[in-house]
C-alpha cells in the first residue's frame, strides 16, 4: 500500500472513530461498548504503533472527554496484563471483552493489603478513587505486601468480598458521567499481576503517562477547535489573533513532543530511567499546552460559551478536572530532581 493511501486509510478510521465518540457522549455504557471494541484493535504501547494509539486517544478526547476517560485506562490494563504476560485474562471464554480498569490511587489512612494462602492470594482494605467501580467488569488493584512493597492483581469486581460504595459522594461538575467511589476488599481472591514492585518500575508504567496525556492533548484540541470557530465567522482582531497564534504554537509544540515520545517507545530508546524521564517531560509539556489553551479560550472568547455552548462549557469543565491527574509544582519538582539525579550520574544535561 502507498503511503498516500495509508494515511487515507488511517484518516477513514480516525473519522470513523470520532463518530463513534460523538454518538457515545453522555453514556457511560456505549462508552465502555466502544472501549471493549477498541481494545480488540487498538495497538499495544511499544510495540510499533504507539503513535497510533496515542492518536486514536487524542481523536476521541477532541470529540469528548468524558469517552475518553472511559477508553483510556481500559487499554493500559490490557497493556499492563500484556506486559505481565496474562493478555489471556482479557477475555472471557465465550462471552466477550471484559471491562477494565486500573485502581492504583491511596488516600489518607487508607491502604489494600494482599496476602497469600494455599488457595492463592486474597486483597483486604480500602481502595479510593476507584472511576466506573460500580460498571467494570474487572480490575488491576495496587496492593501492600510488605514494608514499601507493592504489587499489582487483577480482581472481578463482581467477586464476593467486595463492596462499592455508591458514586452518590461525586458532585463533580468536569467529568460528571464517570464517577470515582471507594472500594473495600475484605478477602477477595485476586490474581497477582507481575512480580513484587514490577507495576511502578515496568517501562509501561511511563508509557502508560504519556497516554495520559495524549487525552490532555485531545481535550485542549478540542477546545482549540471551538476558538478557531469562532473567528472564522468574524474578522479577528489583533488580540484575536495573539491568542489563536499561542495557541498553535502550543499545540504544535505538544503534537511533536508526542510524537517523538512514541517513536523513542517504539524504538527501545524510553525504557527505565530513560522512559520515566521522558514521561515526566512529555506530560509537563502537554499540560502546559492544555492549560494555556483554557486561559486563551476564557480570555479570548469571553463568557458566552460558557453560559450557552453546551459541548464547551463541559469541555472546559471535562479537562480542567481531568488535567488534576497532574500534580503541577510537585510534577514539575520531581522532574527537576530526575534532572539532577542524571547530571550526578554523569549526562551532560542540557
Amino acid at each position: 500500500m502507498r503511503l498516500q493511501e495509508k494515511k487515507l486509510d488511517e484518516e477513514g478510521a480516525l473519522l470513523a472513530l470520532a463518530d463513534r465518540a460523538a454518538a457515545a457522549r453522555g453514556s457511560v455504557a456505549d462508552a465502555l461498548t466502544l472501549a471493549a471494541d477498541l481494545g480488540t484493535t487498538a495497538p499495544l504501547p511499544g510495540a510499533g504503533g504507539t503513535a497510533e494509539l496515542w492518536r486514536l486517544l487524542s481523536e476521541v478526547a477532541a470529540v469528548d472527554l468524558s469517552v475518553a476517560r472511559v477508553i483510556e485506562p481500559h487499554l493500559d490494563a490490557l497493556a499492563i496484563l500484556d506486559q505481565a504476560g496474562l493478555a489471556d485474562l482479557a477475555e472471557d471464554g465465550g462471552a466477550g471483552p471484559r471491562t477494565w480498569g486500573v485502581f492504583a490511587a491511596e488516600g489518607p489512612g487508607l491502604a489494600v493489603s494482599a496476602s497469600s494462602d494455599p488457595g492463592g492470594w486474597s486483597l483486604t482494605g480500602t481502595k479510593p478513587w476507584c472511576s466506573l467501580a460500580d460498571q467494570l467488569d474487572r480490575a488491576i488493584v495496587t496492593a501492600h505486601v510488605g514494608d514499601g512493597e507493592r504489587r499489582a492483581f487483577a480482581v472481578d469486581l463482581r467477586s464476593t468480598g467486595i463492596v462499592i460504595d455508591p458514586p452518590g459522594a461525586w458532585v463533580s461538575r468536569g467529568l460528571p458521567s464517570v464517577t470515582s467511589c471507594s472500594v473495600h476488599f475484605d478477602g477477595a481472591r485476586a490474581t497477582p499481576v507481575g512480580g513484587t514492585n514490577w507495576y511502578l518500575h515496568r517501562d509501561g508504567f511511563a508509557w502508560g503517562g504519556i497516554g495520559v496525556a495524549a487525552c490532555w492533548y485531545g481535550g485542549a484540541l478540542g477546545v482549540a477547535r471551538t476558538m478557531l470557530a469562532s473567528v472564522t465567522r468574524r474578522a479577528p482582531d489583533q488580540i484575536a489573533l495573539l491568542h489563536l497564534g499561542r495557541v498553535d504554537a502550543a499545540l504544535h509544540e505538544a503534537r511533536t513532543v508526542l510524537a517523538g515520545a512514541a517513536d523513542a517507545v517504539d524504538s527501545g530508546r524510553a525504557a527505565g530511567q530513560d522512559g520515566a524521564l521522558l514521561a515526566a517531560r512529555a506530560r509537563s509539556t502537554v499540560f502546559r499546552c492544555a492549560e494555556l489553551v483554557l486561559e486563551a479560550a476564557a480570555h479570548g472568547l469571553g463568557p458566552a460559551p460558557l453560559a450557552f455552548d453546551e459541548s464547551h462549557a463541559a469541555r472546559v469543565a471535562d479537562l480542567t478536572l481531568y488535567l488534576r491527574q497532574h500534580h503541577a509544582e510537585r510534577d514539575d519538582a520531581a522532574l527537576g530532581s530526575g534532572v539532577l539525579a542524571r547530571v550526578a550520574e554523569g549526562d551532560a544535561g542540557w
